[in-house]
């Protein structure tokens, strides 16, 4: 499965985004490039970036980065596609754990990847540079898929009623704004505000409220038991 599937999307091949071409060495020297440039990425905006500073911090001559990404644009959407994969996965596991633990755990790992990759999540929850239609596509497959994984926990499946769906993207989009509030806030020596800790039991209490007004309004989708 690529990464455009593990997102819940379904788009035909962008020409700015080649898929990884040639033997094995070729797939792994692509990888290795987009693990470099999330490193470039982490902490730098995308207009603050050139393709020769890419290039020189990387250690790499430019047109390779051109050969496997074709260019710029390509190689930070390839990055930012790496970077779903990586925070849809850690959405997405401990599949056999109670609802509540799992809830738990979930929302944990999704704070841990905003905190530790601060500049890709900025990216993909606001949708890219200006308005980039691509982009805000790949955010949109994010929240499916965690919509999915949420539901999956909460009631066994993926599929469900419209209004449960509805109910819980207003709940993760209150998710994207506290976190995004979250990481913004840190003292001088980098100390937040608040620990992920406190934030995460804040979401996970909001998560339990909206589950059980969810089985108000649709008893088809009851509220899992209180541990």
């Amino acid at each position: 499965m690529n990464n455009s599937q593990q997102c819940g999307t379904d788009r035909s091949p962008d020409p700015d985004r080649p898929q990884a071409r040639g033997t094995d060495r070729s797939v792994a020297r692509r990888a290795e490039l987009i693990t470099i440039g999330r490193k470039l990425f982490a902490d730098t905006s995308y207009d603050a970036l050139s393709m020769d500073d890419i290039a020189r911090q990387a250690g790499v001559a430019k047109g390779l980065i051109y050969y496997y990404f074709k260019s710029k644009r390509g190689y930070y959407l390839a990055i930012i596609e790496d970077s779903v994969a990586d925070l849809v996965a850690r959405a997405a596991g401990d599949t056999e754990l109670p609802p509540e633990e799992r809830a738990h755990r979930t929302i944990d790992g999704y704070l841990r990847y905003a905190e530790h990759h601060q500049a890709a999540y900025r990216t993909i929850v606001s949708g890219g540079v200006g308005f980039d239609a691509e982009v805000h596509a790949i955010r949109d497959g994010v929240r499916e898929a965690i919509i999915g994984t949420i539901a999956e926990g909460a009631y066994g499946r993926r599929a469900v009623p419209p209004l449960a769906r509805t109910a819980l993207l207003g709940w993760l989009c209150s998710v994207e704004g506290i976190t995004l509030d979250w990481i913004g806030r840190a003292d001088a020596a980098g100390e937040r505000e608040l620990s992920r800790d406190a934030v995460r039991e804040l979401l996970v209490r909001t998560l339990r409220e909206t589950l059980d007004v969810i089985e108000e309004f649709e008893p088809t989708c009851p509220a899992p038991p209180r541990a």
